[in-house]
């Protein structure tokens, strides 16, 4: 039953949106739907049957087909009603039904009828309908009467035929092409909405020819276009093809600019609007080709409509991301939009200010921030503080008021996300700053006296452990750590004992009074807290004995733990308990990269690096027994590396076949993963052929032949070369399947006894750099890279040419080298023009690599690099910027 109807002005919370169908069932709707079985048919009350079914389908309720199928041929009763309310609700739930191609035959003559009634509602409502029912078949009689429809004089009887075209050219393309005369003569329509439509459908018609588009284009520039809606389409229209003209020539001319500019001057504010936005989003804008835009986006903040004052500051926002000087003109309009009673609004004309604004507006900004802040929700917020930040790290000498700012933001009411982001940056500013650290050490230790969240405590407590000891009065510190000790939950209790043992580690002249903090902490309640505090007194000699050496006890609490989780996680869940204690050391160090995609048929079983156990200490364990059971390789000595499977077929062709290469310290093997793929047949004597006369360094090939390889079960076959020891050799190879094959009886699974002998060109295989790089995590890249040292490294610059993005420069580099991504540097924000990228590993002879890469957009597209590396080898680092300079 449908609840009453509550009065908008009744005085209840959180009460937006109320419907008088709230509440119904599907069961009593469809016992009202036999009203329209009614010998004399009530419209109105049919009205509003129809209506409740509409709600629950919309809802989500679904009917069963026997339920469908008796509501449609209800429904198709109401035709011979005249009332034209009842007839727009019938085309409705017709629309809404879907029927099956069997069903449609029912309503067909009724809706070809009303097609060509001289009522021009029908007609436009039966073509929406039929269009959305019919298939390819019907479609094919009633196209001459949407032809006429598209030319018809009625607009909303030619929009109906046109956005009927736009949905059938998803289903239908062929048909709807042939319809492109009368969609010309549409775009010339004096009705704004079929002009509109018209033009959408022509495009959609030849948007796979670039030069008809182009043509397009031209055409409808030239000033043939009335409607703004359709001006807008145009005009993004345009857009595509200056950016595709742009990628294919070289020429600094930009075609269709001036008609861009043009449209700054439309009478319609929307198309003013998308004008703007288009040329502040053109590939390699210039200062000159901007300040139009600007100047008419600047007025727009100015507007009396708030949504033109938010079109307007976000588009200015993202302008300032990229060209922030072009947008500095526009500060005191976007300064006054900070009391805008749209909060969104104010959130980004704040964002934008601290974009653009200059080292003596800052004090001016924070004030009015300080009042704005607390009007606004916490995702808002967190928006403004990445924006302080960003200004903060641009004006390194405002970091005082700044950082007092995010101090006393910290302070007040807020979620999770929100203290974090504060947080987090305080913590950025203070590793990038070093005049803020002593300050925002104590902003932080402040915040933990009254800080909620446990995750924040701990991550606070971590870092100041790092960072306390390196500053000029450490001792200051110890307070609000050992507070944490006697006022927190055990996990917090926990972390701080840990960092007071740093402080203790670190600072000789703390040391005694850590012992007697830590000596309190052995009768805490908790068993981590107790362990812990007990662990580190033995650890740094509680009872006056120096039981560790500095560098021992250092390297303990501060050691990078170089073993990825996951893997120690295995070794841990898969170690045995026994007299002989696990071993850290038996934990794979390498991070195992997943192949993109895996190129398998459905129903295909895994093959190669798949089909043996899962995760990356059983396969790389996997990997050492099977090499080693076999006799010609048993002699190569310990495992470096395995990689990731190599696709050397297409998908769905009739042998599947990938490669893994695993590196030896003299030897390379190549592991071929084969499947054969079609039932008739039975493969024998399977082997790769390797051509490796691209690879000089390679010699003396050693294979082992696969015996038989049936139909779906997967078989490797294998061929070694030696190569000179410890050097990372690389080359290219050529490869060629060759077997026997055999057919096979269906009936019985037999194979004949006679063969024929075939081969199968496989694609080419590359031994990299790559190839001789683990991918090795570190948890804290600076500590490594400081505790690594500037002995070894090497520094130089590099020109990567025209790319497509920062991010693809990004990822080419990072694929290049094989390393692995730290701290989630990989990832590059969208239109930045500079990114900083850490990458860590360890190099063919277990030599650590570190390696910070700062990309830059320099001139159109191209991307400058500047490569550091530091490593445990001087040849080493020579080798990384070897690897890049080729590459």
């Amino acid at each position: 039953m449908a609840q009453p109807l509550i009065k908008k002005d009744d005085d209840r919370d959180d009460e937006a949106e109320y419907s008088p169908y709230l509440g119904i069932e599907k069961g009593a709707v469809l016992q009202e739907a036999r009203v329209f079985n009614d010998p004399q048919l009530d419209p109105r009350k049919c009205s509003q049957v129809i209506t409740k079914l509409l709600y629950l389908l919309n809802q989500g309720d679904s009917f069963t087909k026997v339920e469908a199928t008796e509501v449609f041929f209800a429904v198709t009763k109401l035709f011979q009603s005249k009332d034209i309310g009842l007839r727009r609700m019938v085309y409705l739930m017709i629309k809404e039904l879907s029927p099956s191609s069997d069903e449609v035959i029912i309503v067909t003559s009724s809706l070809m009828k009303d097609m060509n009634s001289k009522t021009d509602m029908y007609r436009a409502n039966a073509i929406r309908v039929l269009c959305r029912i019919t298939d390819g078949t019907l479609l094919t009689q009633i196209e001459r009467y949407l032809k006429q429809a598209i030319v018809d004089k009625n607009p909303v009887v030619a929009s109906a035929a046109l956005v009927s075209g736009i949905h059938l050219l998803q289903t239908n393309p062929e048909i709807v092409k042939r319809w492109s005369n009368e969609v010309q003569e549409a775009v010339q329509s004096r009705a704004a909405l079929v002009q509109f439509h018209a033009l959408g459908l022509l495009h959609q018609i030849r948007q796979n020819d670039r030069l008809a588009v182009s043509k397009l284009v031209t055409s409808l520039t030239r000033g043939t276009v009335r409607s703004p809606l359709a001006q807008c389409l145009l005009i993004r229209y345009t857009s595509q093809v200056i950016r595709e003209s742009a990628a294919n020539t070289q020429t600094a001319d930009r075609p269709f600019y001036d008609f861009l500019e043009g449209c700054l001057r439309h009478k319609a504010e929307m198309v003013i609007f998308e004008a703007a936005r288009a040329i502040t989003e053109l590939s390699g804008v210039t200062s000159r080709e901007l300040t139009p835009a600007i100047t008419v986006l600047q007025l727009f903040l100015s507007s009396s409509k708030p949504v033109l004052r938010f079109a307007a500051v976000r588009t200015l926002n993202k302008v300032a991301m990229t060209h922030p000087m072009a947008v500095t003109n526009c500060n005191i309009d976007m300064e006054s939009l900070i009391s805008d009673q749209n909060r969104s609004i104010a959130t980004l004309a704040i964002t934008t200010l601290l974009k653009t604004g200059n080292e003596s507006s800052v004090d001016r900004l924070m004030k009015q921030i300080t009042n704005f802040m607390s009007d606004i929700a916490d995702e808002f917020k967190i928006v403004v503080v990445e924006a302080i930040r960003s200004l903060c790290l641009k004006f390194p000498l405002k970091y005082r008021s700044l950082m007092n700012f995010l101090s006393n933001i910290l302070r007040e009411e807020g979620g999770f996300e929100y203290k974090k982001a504060i947080v987090d940056s305080i913590v950025i500013l203070i590793r990038d700053i070093p005049d803020a650290k002593e300050s925002g050490l104590l902003h932080l230790c402040e915040f933990i006296e009254d800080c909620e969240f446990t995750y924040l405590s701990t991550q606070i407590l971590h870092f100041l452990g790092i960072e306390g000891p390196k500053t000029s009065d450490p001792s200051k510190y110890i307070r609000y750590i050992y507070n944490r000790v006697h006022l927190e939950n055990a996990t917090v209790r926990a972390a701080a004992v840990s960092t007071m043992a740093k402080f203790g580690a670190l600072v000789d002249a703390l040391k005694p009074r850590i012992f007697v903090l830590l000596r309190r902490c052995v009768f805490d309640s908790d068993d981590e807290v107790r362990d812990r505090a007990t662990l580190y007194l033995n650890t740094l000699g509680g009872d006056g004995e120096v039981v560790e050496t500095d560098k021992d006890v250092q390297d303990f609490l501060f050691g990078p733990l170089d073993i990825p989780l996951v893997n120690l996680e295995t070794s841990l869940k898969n170690y045995e308990a026994s007299e002989e204690p696990f071993d850290i050391h038996s934990v794979p160090r390498e991070v195992k990269s997943q192949p993109l995609a895996e190129k398998k048929a459905p129903g295909k079983k895994p093959t190669g690096i798949s089909a043996l156990p899962a995760g990356p200490p059983s396969t790389v364990d996997a990997y050492e027994r099977l090499l080693s059971s076999i006799p010609e390789f048993s002699s190569f000595g310990k495992l470096f590396k395995s990689s990731a499977p190599v696709e050397l077929t297409e998908a769905e062709t009739e042998y599947a076949v990938n490669v893994v290469k695993h590196i030896f310290d003299e030897h390379v093997v190549f592991q071929y993963n084969c499947t054969n793929t079609i039932p008739e047949q039975l493969l024998e004597n399977v082997i790769v052929v390797v051509d490796a006369s691209e690879a000089e360094d390679f010699k003396e090939p050693v294979s082992k032949p696969l015996r038989s390889l049936p139909y779906d079960s997967p078989g490797q076959t294998f061929m070694a070369f030696k190569k000179p020891p410890g050097v990372p050799a690389v080359g290219k190879f050529s490869n060629m399947l060759r077997f026997i094959v055999k057919e096979v009886d269906p009936t019985t699974g037999e194979a004949d006894e006679d063969g024929v002998e075939d081969e199968y060109q496989l694609e080419d295989l590359e031994v990299t750099s790559a190839d001789f790089m683990k991918k090795v995590g570190v948890p804290n890249f600076r500590n490594e890279w400081e505790k690594m040292g500037p002995d070894f490294e090497r520094v130089d610059e590099y020109g990567l040419g025209p790319r497509e993005s920062l991010g693809e420069a990004v990822s080419a580099v990072i694929s290049l080298l094989g390393m692995q991504p730290c701290e989630g540097t990989e990832v590059v924000p969208n239109n930045s023009r500079s990114h900083s990228c850490l990458l860590s590993g360890v190099f063919f002879g277990n030599v650590k690599v570190l390696v910070r890469l700062q990309f830059g957009i320099d001139g159109p597209k191209e991307v400058a690099m500047k490569l550091a590396v530091r490593s445990e080898d001087e040849s080493v680092s020579d080798t990384i910027h070897e690897i890049v300079a080729s590459g």
